[in-house]
């Protein structure tokens, strides 16, 4: 036993060390939204002034927080119904270019992310869907879409046909196999690929940039950067903190809830047979 304990002494060092340098950032920015600084509504003693600030702030941050979670939960619906149809395309279809599609597919993430944003702003501006919340959830769900396909094909390919031929034998259509037998295979793989969407669409900073100009619309990460400078260019530091803990709370919750699924989601094309 004891043995067995020394031997795992290096990995709990290490895990331990590791665990202490990523969280120690978010820690520190808790303590400092709630601790005094001079030019803050915080300027003395400990308290919650810095969040009285981000929650009164323009159109206040219940509107902010509702914008970041209506394009968050857009984005992870288009890219979870787009992903699944294409990665069970790719997975189980053979058609002309089905290769050749794939990898143009993946040559998107090849290509700078702020490169794209002007032309999709003209194009939004042709589909009157200019600052406006679904028409940055379609943009946000464009650029997951690769690596959310890539996840999807690889999650299928390791679901044995077997299953799918099975339960076409029994008398279920395509939609039907599909539904019934190989979602629940694929379930970790979707959390994965909802996971992905939700961190990238809730922390996305430059396409509101670009996209929204009204500022009722903007969604969380846009408003606390707007806030930073409210007055004659002034840092409030305090508030910018507290926006910084309220973005990733949610974040750690979906994490730490979803972390099972989440390591097998990525473990799904690693077992394949």
């Amino acid at each position: 036993m004891l043995t067995r304990v020394l031997g795992r002494t290096p990995y709990y060092v290490v895990a331990g060390g590791l665990a202490v340098i990523f969280l120690f950032p978010l820690l520190w920015n808790t303590w400092a939204s709630v601790s005094a600084q001079p030019g803050t509504a915080q300027e003395s003693g400990y308290g919650l002034g810095n969040y009285r600030t981000l929650l009164d702030y323009d159109a206040g941050l219940w509107r902010y927080l509702l914008n970041s979670t209506v394009v968050s939960a857009l984005t992870v619906a288009l890219t979870l119904g787009v992903s699944l149809l294409g990665g069970y395309a790719f997975a189980r279809f053979d058609f002309p270019g089905k290769n050749l599609l794939f990898l143009l597919t993946l040559a998107i993430l090849m290509v700078p992310y702020a490169t794209l944003l002007i032309p999709l702003y003209v194009l939004l501006g042709r589909l009157h869907l200019q600052n406006s919340l679904i028409g940055l959830s379609l943009v946000l769900a464009m650029f997951q879409l690769p690596f959310a396909t890539f996840m999807m094909r690889i999650s299928f390919e390791a679901v044995p046909r077997e299953l799918e031929e099975s339960a076409l034998v029994d008398g279920c259509g395509t939609a039907g196999a599909l539904r019934r037998v190989l979602l629940p295979a694929v379930r970790p793989g979707l959390i994965t690929v909802g996971l992905f969407a939700f961190l990238a669409a809730w922390n996305d900073f430059i396409a509101p940039l670009i996209l929204i100009s009204d500022s009722e619309k903007a969604p969380l990460p846009l408003a606390v950067a707007n806030l930073r400078q409210q007055s004659m260019g002034a840092v409030d530091y305090g508030a910018t903190e507290a926006g910084v803990v309220v973005l990733a709370v949610p974040c750690l919750l979906l994490f730490l809830l979803l972390q099972r699924h989440y390591v097998r989601g990525f473990m799904s094309g690693a077992l394949k047979g």
